[in-house]
């Protein structure tokens, strides 16, 4: 209960120093290439597989039960934009950054940098929270856009390629089944899940002890909690967004 209470007051806090002026536009935009361009090769090459994996395994089982696959661009558009593009995007997102950020802040814990920005009368949650959460917000967003379109793109290849439906007949079967509206709140979940990630791990690594080992149980601990809270952010999310359709 006590980490939980630690969390709260550090959650207020960050969103306090969030909204207060002035802002560090090149820390923000420094991480935030750091978040999106650098992150988003391995992104774009795992959703890709996943959008692939989808279609044909949804072809497979509709052919075993219903002997007909003439609704898979539908459904499959569905899984994506409603969950496959933003939720794989966030956990690999974790994975590369939150452990990342977890083992920096933590490095500088152990090292006593943070005790020394203290001394010198600098916020440590201004002067490396709030960055990060920012440029988290922002990349998770655009990563989480992208991230979709690209899944979109490959399941029309496949199915043009494997199933024989012309890009036309994918769009149309797309167009039954999802709006415009399901990848805006896409890219909801993307932002969301994203000021997720430097929250849990900036503040894992505040509280990391000494030694390798400290930094080490730091970063696992960030990567986990950051998956399970982008886990049930995601069911939380696509409840609230089922009354709108």
């Amino acid at each position: 209960m006590t980490a939980v209470a630690d969390f709260s007051v550090y959650l207020l806090r960050s969103l306090k120093e969030t909204f207060t002026p002035p802002y560090r536009y090149k820390d923000i935009m420094s991480q935030l290439e750091f978040v999106s361009w650098q992150s988003l090769p391995v992104i774009l090459f795992c959703v890709s597989f996943a959008a692939i994996v989808t279609i044909m395994e949804s072809s497979f089982h509709m052919k075993l039960v219903v002997q007909n696959d003439a609704l898979v661009p539908g459904f499959a558009a569905l899984l994506i934009l409603r969950e496959l593009g933003a939720v794989i995007s966030a956990l690999l997102l974790t994975s590369r950054v939150g452990a990342g950020l977890a083992a920096e802040v933590g490095s500088m814990q152990v090292t006593e940098q943070i005790d020394a920005l203290r001394m010198l009368g600098i916020d440590p949650v201004r002067f490396l929270v709030v960055p990060r959460f920012l440029a988290c917000i922002a990349g998770g967003f655009l990563l989480s856009l992208i991230a979709n379109l690209v899944c979109l793109y490959c399941a029309m290849l496949v199915s043009e390629l494997s199933l024989g439906y012309s890009p036309g007949a994918f769009l149309t079967g797309m167009r039954a089944f999802v709006d415009f509206q399901d990848l805006i709140f896409a890219t909801i979940k993307g932002a969301t899940f994203g000021a997720v990630i430097p929250l849990v791990s900036c503040f894992f690594g505040f509280r990391c002890k000494s030694g390798a080992e400290g930094v080490g149980l730091a970063t696992t601990n960030s990567v986990v909690v950051s998956s399970v809270a982008i886990i049930v952010l995601d069911f939380v999310l696509t409840y609230i967004f089922s009354h709108f359709y």
